[in-house]
């Protein structure tokens, strides 16, 4: 039986800021969930977001307030051996709130698998890969500050899939500036673009054939999410891939994006999806639409991370690579041992559920009081 849910905001200064077309951040804000179980399991979750209400419908402070208020009530007392059914009572009972049910699904599938001393992608189906392809975001905005991060990221073997957060400047000087990062690092490094919804049709439309014939590999969310014609029309237009992702609400949409063929490559990512089990729908309705897979991020710390890797270990393709690098934003490490980045990969943790361990006492620090 589930005995207990906890929601811990814990805020975590970033390295440097991140500039999206939405919000700067300095700090990100980890909002973790603990579910502890009635035979001495337990089981963690992350929820997530970029820029409070910047980026979405959910902020860090309004999924504590619906969990405890609303979701955990529902649970207490309920089995915890069958996720399943209990994610279906609270999908059936609480609208919307997609990141708090990962959140939860997360916590009580961790649990699960660790019950069973199994990793958590064997419930997920099974993995068919042990690391992760990662890019690394380029998001100060100097240009010659991106290309001496990226040329760091090269020779330390971390990354050499560079993507760049653009839209707040007029296109022309995004576009200079994503051109001479893309010059400086050469062929043999993929360079891509997150627009954040930022530019009108026309505005997309003229930075992208510029991009395209700079060799820009990928161009992410050109257009606002709920102009999914648009989107389309882009797509269509030109030869680089064009990616949904703020539009992507879970299986529902992705389906309505596949139907039509509105998007070349749909950035996956659990919390959007509302869950691991969603997430890995959206991922299925792609294959079977030949849409490109992404392995999204919404910069969560280490247990989101995790959470995503074991996900996205278990896609039959991979082509886009993913864009777990959030622990590595942070300042702060919460892990006993932190996840493991290497010759530009994430090795998806082994050891049974998410394969982490919190470091309770910097937990306890850095937890908001």
């Amino acid at each position: 039986m589930i005995r207990s849910i906890e929601t811990i905001l814990v805020d975590v200064p970033t390295i440097r800021p991140h500039k999206l077309s939405v919000a700067t951040m300095n700090t990100q804000t980890l909002v973790l969930v603990r579910v502890q179980c009635e035979d001495g399991i337990e089981g963690w979750g992350e929820a997530t977001t970029i820029g409070g209400l910047n980026y979405g419908d959910e902020s860090p402070e309004s999924v504590k307030v619906n969990i405890d208020t609303h979701i955990a009530p529902l649970l207490i007392g309920q089995e915890a051996r069958n996720v399943a059914a209990t994610m279906a009572r609270v999908r059936k009972v609480i609208q919307g709130n997609r990141f708090a049910k990962c959140a939860l699904e997360t916590a009580l599938l961790d649990a699960q698998a660790r019950r069973l001393g199994i990793p958590l992608s064997e419930l997920l189906g099974g993995r068919l890969r042990d690391a992760l392809p990662v890019a690394w975001t380029l998001a100060s905005g100097d240009t010659a500050r991106d290309i001496a991060e990226a040329e760091s990221m090269l020779e330390q073997r971390r990354h050499r899939i560079f993507k760049l957060k653009i839209g707040l400047r007029p296109v022309a000087d995004d576009v200079k500036h994503v051109l001479a990062i893309k010059k400086a690092l050469g062929d043999a490094v993929s360079v891509r673009v997150d627009v954040n919804q930022a530019w009108s049709e026309l505005d997309a439309v003229n930075g992208i054939a510029a991009l395209q014939d700079g060799g820009v590999d990928l161009i992410e969310q050109p257009v606002r999410a709920e102009n999914r014609a648009g989107l389309a029309r882009l797509a269509r237009q030109f030869a680089v891939p064009v990616m949904a992702d703020e539009a992507l609400h879970g299986p529902l949409s992705a389906f309505e994006f596949a139907k039509d063929a509105d998007a070349d490559v749909f950035a996956v990512k659990i919390a959007q999806s509302g869950g691991l089990i969603p997430a890995k729908q959206v991922a299925d309705i792609a294959q079977l639409a030949g849409i490109g897979l992404y392995g999204g991020t919404m910069l969560e710390g280490a247990v989101g991370t995790a959470a995503s890797a074991h996900v996205f270990a278990t896609f039959g393709e991979l082509a886009f690579g993913t864009e777990l690098f959030g622990p590595l934003l942070l300042t702060e490490e919460i892990l006993v041992e932190p996840l493991q980045y290497r010759d530009f990969m994430l090795q998806v943790p082994t050891k049974p559920g998410l394969g982490i361990d919190i470091d309770r006492d910097k937990l306890a620090t850095l937890r908001r009081k």
